[in-house]
This record gives C-alpha cells, structure tokens and sequence, in this order.
C-alpha cells in the first residue's frame, strides 16, 4: 500500500513541477508589468491587480486536478474561492483608490498565506514543500503589511510587485526541490 501511495506523490510530482514554473514566469512578468505600470491606478493597473488573483484560480484548478491521484487537497478548494473573492474585491476597489486596493489585496494575502501553508504542510511527503510553507508565512506577514500600509499618506502599490516576484522565487524554489526530490525517489 505504501508503494501505490508512492506511485501516486512520483505520478503528481511533475505536473506540479511545470505548474509551480509556471508560476514563477507569471508572478515575474506580473510583477514587471505592474512596475511598468508605475504606482498610479491606470486602467492596466487596474487590470493586472485583477488578472494575478485570477491566474491564482486557475493554477488552484490546475493544481487540484493533478492532485486527483493523492486525493483532493481540500485547501486548493478554499484557496480557490478566496482568490476568486480576491479577484472580485480588487476590481472593485480599483474604484475606490489605491488604498483599498490594498486592503482587498492585503486581507487576501493573510488568508491565502495561511492556505498556503496548510496545503505545504499536507504535501510534505511529496517534498518540496518546505518553501511553500515558508512563503505562506511570509504571505501572511506581507498581507498585514498592506493592510497598514493602506493608511499611510500616499500608499503604493510598488510593494505588490516584490512580494509577487518573492512568492515566484518560492515556486521555483519548490519546483526545482521537487526534480531533486522525483530524482531521489
């Protein structure tokens, strides 16, 4: 039984793999459109705010499907709900101003965090897992730093880009443990 659950983490083991590269490319393209961008809320900074919550939804589905063969993470679910709520809240608070902007982005970076970590902590036994782990805690830190940030005179959104590029820098981290990780096992 142990050696079919084995089969199970190796089969999911590469598509998780192109999935977190994938992220990576995304959050580090995101993150220089949004620099582009400046810090003003333009339409295409209004748009891209909305488009990284989205692309978080579909690679929760992504995700979940090729979980299938270890059993349904149930964290990608909740995560995929709140990135939806994210996404929603975001393009609504484009028209408020970059304040709530980041209050949205700042409560969804706390509760996404934590889900992260939690999915992290379930994955263990594929390995690889310990930089999602740790980038969920980040998360949560940076996400109340958002939220705070949001009633300072002049808020930026600059502070979005970095933590998008630093959440990339995990999922490649994660990718490149999990070739180690499918090429031990």
């Amino acid at each position: 039984m142990a050696s079919a659950a084995s089969a199970q983490h190796v089969g999911t083991m590469p598509a998780l793999r192109r999935l977190y590269v994938v992220r990576f490319v995304f959050a580090a393209a995101w993150a220089a459109l949004l620099l582009v961008s400046g810090s003003d809320l333009t339409t295409g900074a209004k748009l891209l705010l909305f488009v990284y919550p989205a692309f978080d939804v579909v690679a929760a589905v992504v995700d979940a499907r090729s979980a299938r063969a270890t059993g349904p993470v149930k964290g990608l679910y909740a995560n995929m709900a709140i990135s939806t709520l994210a996404a929603v809240g975001v393009a609504i608070a484009g028209a408020s101003g970059t304040a709530d902007v980041l209050r949205v982005w700042g409560a969804w970076a706390i509760v996404s965090g934590l889900v992260q970590l939690l999915v992290g902590v379930a994955r263990r036994p594929l390995g690889g897992q310990w930089a999602m782990i740790v980038s969920g805690g980040i998360s949560v830190l940076a996400g109340a730093s958002f939220v705070r940030s949001a009633s300072q005179d002049n808020p930026s959104l600059t502070a979005l880009a970095g933590y998008a590029t630093l959440g990339g820098i995990f999922f490649l981290v994660s990718a490149i443990r999990l070739s180690r990780s499918t090429a031990r096992g």
